[in-house]
């Protein structure tokens, strides 16, 4: 049978250089040999842990949020997307929190969003039972219309991205190819000059968010890593992660996770061209705090041993501190323009 790295090999020598781009949605999606086609790919087993995994005060404070956009959208029947779910542990997590406020939890239809049928498996077991209208979708074409409250978390980053290197006699798009060799490689390298990354599957996904925002109402948050604005020095931030560990991007394609920081102010300039209101980005660490984290973990920590509190105090700094996810990671809100401001913002 042909591993992903031959067919990608054929295709470069049958039409010529890959965008990486298309390598990176290869590399993720293609239908059989793609890395969220073949596996669970979170947790301590997998290969990296999302903010969710982390601690349950993340979704919990994340259910409040959007608790308090329903109320100042008026209370109506409303679609809660979550785009790439993970194991659903956020939605859980967010539903659990949320199940005393009249009428919420009647009001949402939940929408999923996730191309990986090992993960819509997890989310399955994890959320059955908990809401009586779950649907999953491949796409955000999928979504019917309506007014919409959605959530992003760490979904924007495996969006695909093109390259573009300065050289010499200015800027050229960096592709993928088979060399000499018979291995992949880049046809730049990534120390010749000036990078900018662009990532325009972001931009089409917040202008699809923003036309139906604009149309019906609502609020979408979007949590990543990434930066507002051009990164400071240009550079490649395309990376892979394996068994939790850096990995070689053209190794084994579709054997890691591929990422890319996310450009926080090019999707709210997206949104911003199909007229809906952006807020921040702000840190997730500020954002995070500013939704009552703090209460919410010493309320945890009044009945838990020395050892769970210990474990909860460690996992709410990972999440909060700016030397670790509190500052690379950031919030952003695309809003109804007559929505009103929303909280931590």
């Amino acid at each position: 049978m042909p591993s992903l790295e031959a067919i990608i090999k054929k295709r470069i020598l049958a039409d010529g250089p890959m965008s990486i781009a298309e390598y990176m949605e290869l590399a993720l999606t293609h239908p059989k040999y793609g890395y969220y086609m073949r596996k669970d790919p979170l947790g301590v087993q997998g290969d990296f842990i999302t903010a969710p995994e982390i601690s349950q005060i993340f979704g919990e404070l994340i259910g409040a949020w959007l608790a308090s956009q329903w109320i100042a959208m008026g209370k109506p029947k409303t679609a809660l997307v979550e785009l790439g779910p993970g194991r659903g542990t956020l939605m859980s997590d967010a539903l659990h929190s949320t199940r005393n406020i009249p009428g919420f939890h009647e009001a949402m239809s939940i929408h999923l969003v996730e191309a990986s049928p090992a993960l819509k498996q997890k989310q399955w077991n994890v959320l059955a039972g908990k809401h009586p209208d779950i649907q999953w979708h491949s796409g955000f074409d999928e979504i019917p219309p309506g007014p919409l409250l959605l959530i992003a978390n760490e979904f924007f980053d495996a969006l695909p991205v093109r390259q573009y290197v300065h050289l010499a006699d200015g800027w050229h798009e960096r592709f993928v190819i088979v060399g000499v060799d018979g291995h992949l490689h880049f046809t730049i390298p990534a120390a010749a000059g000036r990078m900018v990354e662009r990532g325009e599957s972001g931009k089409e996904w917040a202008a699809a968010i923003a036309r139906q925002l604009l149309h019906y109402g609502g609020a979408a948050l979007i949590i990543d890593y990434g930066y507002n604005g051009p990164p400071k020095n240009s550079q490649e931030t395309l990376q892979a992660i394996r068994n939790h560990q850096y990995h070689d991007v053209l190794k084994a394609p579709g054997s890691a996770d591929l990422t890319a920081h996310v450009d926080f102010h090019a999707i709210k300039q997206a949104a911003a061209e199909e007229g809906a209101a952006g807020y921040g980005p702000v840190t997730q660490g500020n954002f995070l705090e500013a939704l009552g984290g703090q209460l919410r973990l010493e309320k945890l920590c009044e009945n838990a041993t020395e050892k769970q509190k210990f474990a909860m105090l460690s996992s709410w700094e990972r999440l909060t501190s700016p030397d670790q996810m509190g500052d690379l990671f950031k919030v952003l809100c695309i809003a109804h323009p007559q929505h009103p401001k929303p909280e931590a913002f």
